[in-house]
């Protein structure tokens, strides 16, 4: 028998598949499909480490386990190449990033073919592609078309050093992720995608499109994925309340409870007024001062009126320079500046209050103005501290009130109202809808719900992106570019450097265009499209990447989508799959999709740590390369080690040391399959090939089932086990040559997914020239792995106090009398009358007394 030697037994089967291409698809086929995808990765130039390699290795052993089911399985593989990361790379170096573009992929590519994925790989796209890009161009087409494409003045993040724009995920501390300069605010005209127009539910020419919320009900993903989403869309229900606007010249600072002094503001304009989103209207009682942020209009209606509106002023252009998390961030000191001269009058009171300006109040969300109730609001109890504002209770979180004195922290739990009026006594949610009626009843509020999330800003001031198809002409504004012109290319005559606007408006070729409508000379847009919208879209495009009439057919879509199990990081719980959500409920809603959602099946794997317990960086020097793991184990060995280190979704630490324990099992297999004979020194021992054929079908039973449930860590223990007992076996019985080679051949099967190259080699050696993957996946026999005895669990009154080894076909009666005879049982029992006993087939009986 000759040693086994991965790195030759790899290279071998590589070469055949790289030859044979057995893992295209056959568009032929007749069987059942199932689409099977990761999350479409960045070539970044160092290539794959570890941790990229735990997800791929986990769909590749699910999706060659899927064929061997007898399906028809579509696994394919792209990049998701435009970015700044190459950018900035060319900016440093002058290597143009198509070129650094291409060659990480070439790495990227080599990499995975050595880890015997089996890809698709006549399915492989680009999204720096102009074949592919012009697809992107041509869905932002639909959107414009549509009226969810606009483009609009807008607050934006921006990295100075960068120049350009950064997503909120994309400033860490104040500072750009990618280059560190602190990060500064800008107001610039930004093209935005409207997703808003898709949180809920809607019905469109007959087709009902499920919203973000709701959608999520439909699909097995972790709930805490979902959670995520939730929260980032942010819904919640409450009512808006029109306060009135009235010039002052007295300081507020008090609120005057008393209500014969009441000033009337009923009577105020209902155009001079503050619009407020609140949670909580039950609490508008104690509502004693408002906020509004500094973009907030009435600081520019209402300029004449505020006397101190220089101190505003410097307020506002001094909140500039922080960015939203800055401003919201829970431990910063409150600041703020009180509009003299204005005031706001509390509608259910009739009482004035002060008008605040503070950045912690955000444009984006609600209306950009809030009531504020320090009693009940951490946020507003700090600022109400901080500025001597009055501190009103109005809900109490028992029936009888804290006694009066000095309010120490805020409350901000339901309770009942006091100090309310008409509320007194209440429950907050009974106190809630009765205020609402009584805001709609005055018409000065009503019912509302309210959305955290924002439309989704596109425009990037940068150069390796899609470029924006739409052109301006002074005469016509902005024209979209005809679907006959796309791809519009990437010019290849600018610098890339970065100078505050995007390095397209440079490029004569790229600008030199007429208005397709009246033919003047116009202008292209510059920005070039976030890549957040290159990887919306992208697992529809493998379902037909070679068509240049559509971006995918409607026949294949409907043959391959929606995909049936994605694999991917937990870092993209929100944007790109709210992202890809969107674009297919747009795309559903227009018709060319039957589905509202894209991923049926998804989960996460979890991170692998550098084996000093942080997160592999490049700039840490802790990154595991695989390249030198499968040169010195084997890819084999790499791919059972990385899914033996526990379970996927959990955060594991890598120990090069330990592969060395799976590279013992690979050997173990390769001694064992090659043996002449199992029974050789048995012969006199008795023959048990029942208990072989027990062995291998447990295992059956036992792998499939955890492939299913993605458990591979647990299907690569059984298999081990197995092993293991078959030693012992052999040292206590003879087997036939039928049951040996029937228990050699099921074990290489339910291995191969796992270990691909050697259970093909070693398939191979038994005598078979056809590969191990089209063999079937086995079935195992119920009776042969039925335990003969099991642990019968006794209770009494839920309580354990027992366990009898019975048969495991034990009757109920039977199981009963032998567990009422149980010495144990009958010292619980004493003294107690026997209420009922319950029996559950196979696990326990519960005696329930009194």
């Amino acid at each position: 028998m000759d040693k086994y030697n991965p790195q030759e037994i790899e290279a071998k089967w590589q070469k055949k598949w790289a030859e044979n291409k057995p893992y295209e698809v056959n568009e032929n086929s007749v069987k059942p499909k199932r689409y099977i995808l990761d999350m479409f990765p960045y070539p970044s130039g160092a290539g794959l480490h570890v941790g990229h390699t735990e997800s791929y290795t986990a769909t590749d052993i699910y999706a060659r386990y899927t064929r061997m089911k007898g399906y028809e399985v579509l696994h394919p593989q792209g990049w998701d190449a435009f970015g700044l990361p190459a950018e900035n790379y060319a900016i440093k170096t002058g290597i143009h990033p198509s070129e650094t573009t291409k060659r990480a992929i070439e790495t990227f590519k080599r990499q995975m073919n050595s880890l015997g994925l089996s890809y698709d790989w006549s399915r492989e796209v680009n999204s720096s592609d102009p074949a592919y890009y012009k697809w992107t161009q041509w869905l932002f087409l639909l959107f414009y078309k549509n009226g969810l494409a606009y483009k609009k003045l807008a607050k934006t993040n921006w990295c100075p050093s960068c120049q350009t724009v950064l997503a909120n995920e994309q400033v860490v501390n104040g500072a750009c992720e990618r280059c560190g300069t602190a990060v500064t605010q800008k107001d610039l005209e930004q093209w935005f995608f409207k997703i808003t127009d898709f949180i809920e539910d809607q019905v469109f020419e007959g087709r009902s499109i499920k919203g973000l919320l709701s959608g999520l009900d439909d699909v097995d993903w972790p709930e805490s994925t979902k959670a995520a989403q939730k929260n980032w869309i942010g819904r919640s229900e409450g009512a808006s309340i029109r306060f009135s606007i009235t010039r002052t010249d007295t300081d507020i600072t008090q609120t005057n409870t008393d209500n014969g002094q009441r000033k009337s503001a009923l009577s105020q304009s209902k155009s001079a007024s503050l619009e407020v989103f609140t949670t909580r209207p039950d609490t508008l009682f104690g509502c004693t001062y408002m906020v509004v942020c500094p973009e907030h209009p009435i600081l520019i209606n209402y300029k004449l009126q505020i006397t101190n509106y220089s101190e505003v002023e410097k307020y506002i252009n001094d909140s500039r320079k922080k960015t939203d998390l800055e401003r919201t961030d829970l431990n910063k000191d409150k600041s703020g500046v009180r509009l003299a001269g204005v005031s706001a009058v509390n509608p259910v009171n009739n009482q004035e209050i002060p008008i605040f300006i503070a950045d912690y109040v955000l444009a984006g969300y609600g209306t950009g103005a809030i009531m504020a109730v320090p009693a009940h609001d951490g946020r507003d109890f700090e600022f109400a501290k901080k500025y001597d504002l009055p501190i009103i209770e109005v809900v109490s979180p028992s029936v009888i009130p804290a006694q009066a004195g000095i309010q120490k922290e805020a409350y901000a739990g339901d309770g009942i109202n006091i100090n309310s009026d008409f509320l007194n006594g209440l429950p907050t949610a009974e106190a809630k809808e009765k205020m609402i009626g009584w805001l709609e009843e005055h018409k000065i509020g009503k019912r509302a719900i309210n959305y955290r999330i924002r439309d989704w800003l596109i425009s990037r001031q940068r150069y390796w992106g899609a470029p924006i198809p739409i052109i301006y002409c002074l005469k016509c504004g902005p024209v979209p570019v005809p679907e006959s012109d796309l791809p519009v290319l990437l010019p290849g005559d600018v610098g890339i450097k970065p100078t505050g606007e995007s390095p397209l408006v440079h490029s004569a070729k790229f600008q030199d265009v007429k208005c397709p409508e009246c033919q003047e000379p116009a202008r292209r847009e510059a920005d070039t499209m976030d890549t957040f919208v290159c990887s919306s879209w992208y697992y529809l495009r493998y379902a037909d990447p070679h068509n240049d009439r559509a971006f995918a057919s409607e026949a294949q879509l409907k043959k391959w989508l929606p995909v049936d199990l994605y694999v991917g990081g937990a870092e993209h719980s929100v944007l790109h799959l709210l992202y890809s959500r969107f674009f297919t409920k747009v795309l559903h809603k227009y018709g060319y999709l039957e589905f509202n959602e894209p991923f049926l099946k998804l989960r996460h794997q979890g991170i692998i740590l550098a084996g000093d317990g942080n997160k592999m960086s490049k700039s840490k020097g802790n990154v595991i390369n695989p390249d030198e793991v499968v040169a010195e184990q084997g890819a084999d060995a790499l791919r059972l080690y990385e899914m033996f280190l526990g379970p996927l979704e959990d955060m594991k630490p890598w120990n090069t040391e330990s592969i060395a324990g799976v590279r013992r099992f690979l050997e173990k297999t390769w001694k064992t399959i090659l043996a002449n004979n199992f029974g050789s020194n048995a012969s006199q021992l008795k023959n048990d090939d029942q208990a072989l054929c027990r062995l291998i079908n447990r295992a059956i039973k036992k792998v499939g089932e955890d492939i299913e449930n993605l458990k591979f860590n647990t299907a690569i223990s059984e298999m081990m086990k197995i092993l293991n007992e078959l030693k012992e076996l052999m040292l206590r019985a003879s087997i036939t040559p039928a049951a040996e080679d029937f228990f050699k051949k099921n074990f290489l099967i339910i291995l191969a997914p796992f270990a691909p190259h050697l259970a093909q080699e070693l398939w191979y050696r038994l005598g078979s020239r056809e590969s191990i993957f089209n063999e079937a996946w086995p079935k195992f026999d119920p009776d042969l792995i039925k335990e003969e005895t099991i642990n019968l669990i006794i209770q009494i009154n839920g309580k354990l106090r027992e366990s009898l080894s019975v048969p495991s076909e034990i009757e109920e009666v039977e199981a009963k009398k032998i567990a009422m005879e149980s010495d144990n049982v009958k010292k619980w029992l004493a003294g107690k009358k026997v209420v009922k006993v319950i029996f559950v087939p196979g696990k326990l009986i519960n005696i329930v007394v009194k």
